[in-house]
């Protein structure tokens, strides 16, 4: 719908400007809004809504099918309202297309997403699933509106690492830090006792330990949380390929670097960054930086992805300037790297805060939050706020069996859907198919959520916003549970009963592509 009026605008706009049609919060304003006079109206030196009537009476020439109503309000908003005729053909698409409805065209650009990122020092936590979720869901909706995506895991795992030695240390008996029952579990098994007692290294015997971790971790996010990556990036490969080398090369050539104190700096504040940054310690240990700045190099040098999106924890979202500005050095663009940082996530239950402190080996991990809630609730819930928000998860809501629950709202409208379908005994084929009888407020409220899967696909993929989906999810169920309420379908005349009957098809197939990109199940029961 809003493609065919932004095409309409297009025609009669000869100026080249961006312009945006919108869904108004209250219908009263129309079913689509635009303020493209506003955009206008000081390259044309008029006032916006002497634009707004100029573009208006160019309307309704070129399609007045297309609309029921168009108007002009001050100060120069233009407000339609789509004609049923439109919404029902709309609807037809829906029942052609089925799983393919909403997918937008191929498209040239290609996106390298990382995301979650845990450290093989532990299992996968509750701190770790607002990121993993998100990038998981992010890189559905953008395969969805056509991009090429690689899903991405950048394994913090090297040899001369502080972590790794760290974990390594206490895998030796010699420390305490990241001493959680996973750990000593897996320390008691004979194959591990046996490979230990022949390590002396902490490096060595850490890293050794966190392959076996990541393997498990690896695991546990394919089979318990729905979260599959296309390729799992390990840090050392940048180390053994030479590629850390190729990359100081690349900077010292460019005059990038200078040395200070015994260390090798990075010039980053000459390219965007607040100040200068280390990349080799005078101990010769590289920071870790240097070895970012050469995974990044694989994806948009080596693997030519047009944008990257890193999605980082907020504690280091600073990290992202100096990242850039490296990558600026060694000539490439910084607008091809985006990075979305994760506000705090605090868990609620009884009303009190649960306290995590991962070093300590204090921690709920995603699989017991899993176990307590369920994946499509915990899934569901970490995309339900903006990332850039602070979100309270309240595990209470969380295991409501309820419509309170919001999760439990939208899968339940979907099994409304499939139950109507399969107690109807008529047959849903491609005659007859009168949805001109469809055009009671409640038919015509739910086709047009229905009809607007491709607007929220486009707009997210656009802007990064997943929390636009879940609010879609939530309009879409409201619209059919109302829709259960005041209509019939079995029991109505049969023409009309057929009709409704095509339109809650059409409701289950919108359902069932917006929770493939969710990555939440279809029940088929409740």
């Amino acid at each position: 719908m809003r493609q065919k009026i932004l095409e309409i605008l297009k025609k009669i706009i000869p100026e080249q400007i961006e312009i945006e049609v919108f869904v108004p919060e209250d219908e009263k304003f129309g079913h689509y809004s635009t303020n493209a006079a506003f955009k206008l109206a000081k390259l044309r030196k008029k006032t916006p809504f002497e634009v707004a009537k100029e573009i208006y009476s160019k309307f309704q020439v070129l399609d007045s099918k297309f609309f029921s109503k168009t108007e002009v309000v001050p100060p120069g908003f233009i407000n339609f309202w789509i004609s049923r005729v439109a919404l029902q053909a709309e609807l037809k698409q829906i029942l052609k297309l089925e799983g393919r409805y909403g997918q937008g065209k191929r498209k040239k650009e290609r996106f390298s997403f990382d995301y979650l990122d845990a450290n093989p020092t532990g299992p996968v936590h509750i701190g770790h699933a607002r990121s993993g979720f998100l990038g998981d869901v992010l890189g559905n909706i953008l395969r969805f509106a056509g991009y090429k995506v690689s899903k991405e895991f950048y394994v913090n795992r090297s040899h001369s690492s502080t972590q790794i030695r760290s974990l390594g240390k206490t895998a030796l008996g010699k420390g305490t830090e990241y001493k959680h029952k996973e750990l000593l579990a897996l320390l008691k098994k004979p194959a591990v006792k046996k490979k230990l007692a022949k390590i002396k290294d902490e490096n060595e015997a850490g890293f050794y330990i966190a392959g076996l971790i990541q393997k498990q971790n690896e695991k546990f996010l394919k089979d318990k949380a729905n979260l599959k990556f296309d390729l799992f990036f390990e840090e050392e490969l940048v180390y053994s390929s030479g590629l850390l080398k190729k990359i100081l090369s690349a900077l010292e050539k460019v005059h990038a670097t200078y040395r200070k104190d015994g260390a090798l700096w990075l010039k980053s504040s000459k390219f965007g960054d607040t100040e200068d940054r280390v990349l080799i310690r005078r101990t010769g240990e590289p920071t870790y930086v240097l070895p970012d700045i050469g995974y990044h190099w694989d994806r948009l040098v080596r693997r030519k992805y047009t944008q990257v999106i890193n999605i980082f924890g907020a504690d280091h979202y600073g990290y992202g300037p100096r990242l850039k500005a490296a990558l600026a050095a060694l000539g490439v663009k910084p607008e091809r790297i985006h990075i979305i940082a994760m506000q705090i996530v605090r868990f609620v239950k009884g009303g009190k805060e649960v306290k995590m402190s991962k070093r300590k080996g204090q921690f709920i991990t995603l699989q017991e939050l899993i176990n307590e809630v369920g994946l499509d609730v915990a899934r569901f819930f970490f995309l339900m706020v903006s990332p850039d928000t602070h979100m309270d998860f309240d595990l209470e809501l969380a295991k409501e069996k309820s419509l309170k629950n919001p999760v439990y709202y939208v899968q339940y409208a979907y099994v409304r859907a499939k139950n109507i379908i399969k107690k109807a005994k008529l047959k849903i084929t491609g005659n007859r198919m009168q949805l001109d009888l469809l055009d009671t407020p409640e038919d015509a409220k739910l086709i047009r959520e229905l009809v607007r899967l491709g607007e929220v696909i486009e707009d997210t993929a656009s802007d990064y916003q997943a929390h636009r989906l879940i609010r879609y999810a939530l309009e879409l169920a409201r619209a059919f549970h109302n829709f259960y309420e005041k209509e019939r379908v079995i029991g109505e005349g049969p023409d009309l009963a057929l009709a409704r009957l095509y339109l809650v098809k059409a409701t289950a197939v919108v359902f069932e592509n917006l929770f493939k990109v969710l990555g939440i199940s279809a029940p088929k029961k409740m």
